[in-house]
């Protein structure tokens, strides 16, 4: 039987998402890859616990996280309904829309069929009436995003979600769908790109849209697939991501010039009093859009490493360009 940390909240900070009434821990815990069926209930049912006992409040799902698709979002309602369903009002539950889920035309992209449908769907994986956050997964090329919207809409007027977000938008469609919203009466939430040390894209337009529309931001990848920690210091390890049959983080992305880069970094966070991938979510939040970043694990003890980020000390001038010259401009 499970019983709550009663002093979860006291260590963990909690930001306010743009200008909503809406605050989320430091770190949120993503259920991309390592909570579907093919992986040992007893250990997503360990970090989930866990994450919730460090204040981490914020669980990210999606309609086709798994492997298989749909079933992170099982094994997370399995949790809720056995641990967590009487601390629901503490509790932080995202979804999203937008990739590829179910055979013939409606199982993705952003039509108002495929988004009212997957929804559906996930609250009934998850044992849920609601979820806090809906959001479109990725932008529709041929779908208008008047559509896309109105589905968004829809959701929040039905009772279903609370809040939405957009994620992948560029800043031109970022500001497109915020707008829409806005003629609805809904406030666009938050933002959820992929954004780290390495992938400055997001610096590229969309951080200004969200800072001027009140938007928040919640990056994932923030450790570059694993790249920013201590694991690939020494090489590629043999039981690594890399070294496996991941399809996002190859042997070939990992070049001699890339390790440097990691071990320059890694020694500005041991200077700092953090771990590498401490530092990379503390980067993250120096901009004051980030409300959360969101994390990936595959055991308890690296979640509990991240929720470590808050206790950093806030970044001097000197440290952030150093640590712009060591991967945007090389070193001496």
């Amino acid at each position: 039987m499970y019983t709550a940390n009663p002093k979860r909240y006291e260590k963990m900070t909690y930001k306010r998402v743009g200008n909503s009434g809406l605050k989320l821990p430091y770190v949120s815990l993503g259920l991309w890859h390592n909570f579907g069926s093919l992986f040992p209930h007893s250990n997503s049912r360990e970090m989930i616990l866990g994450a919730f006992d460090l204040g981490i409040t914020h669980f990210d799902l999606a309609n086709n996280y798994g492997p298989v698709p749909g079933s992170a979002e099982e094994t997370f309602g399995r949790v809720l309904s056995q641990d967590l369903m009487h601390h629901r009002d503490e509790i932080i539950v995202s979804t999203k829309s937008g990739y590829y889920m179910w055979e013939g035309p409606y199982g993705e992209w952003g039509s108002r069929k495929q988004m009212i449908a997957s929804l559906d769907q996930s609250l009934k994986r998850m044992g849920l009436s609601y979820v806090d956050i809906f959001y479109s997964h990725r932008p529709d090329p041929d779908t208008p995003l008047e559509e896309t919207v109105s589905a968004l809409v829809q959701a929040v007027r039905s009772g279903k979600a609370l809040y939405v977000g957009l994620s992948n938008y560029g800043p031109e469609r970022t500001k497109q769908a915020i707008d829409l919203l806005k003629a609805e009466g809904i406030h666009c939430l938050i933002h959820q790109p992929r954004y780290n040390m390495f992938d400055r894209r997001p610096e590229e337009g969309l951080y200004q849209v969200l800072e001027q529309e009140g938007v928040g931001a919640i990056p994932f990848s923030p450790l570059e697939q694993g790249l920013l920690t201590d694991r690939y210091l020494n090489g590629i390890p043999a039981d690594s991501r890399a070294a496996g049959a991941s399809i996002f983080l190859k042997t070939d992305h990992i070049t001699s010039e890339k390790l440097e880069q990691v071990r320059a970094l890694n020694e500005l966070a041991r200077e700092r009093g953090q771990t590498l991938a401490q530092m990379a979510l503390s980067w993250l939040h120096k901009s004051p859009v980030t409300a959360s970043v969101i994390i990936g694990a595959s055991r308890l003890s690296q979640i509990q490493d991240c929720a470590g980020a808050q206790e950093g000390a806030a970044f001097t001038a000197e440290e952030l360009g150093r640590i712009d010259k060591i991967v945007l401009g090389g070193q001496d």
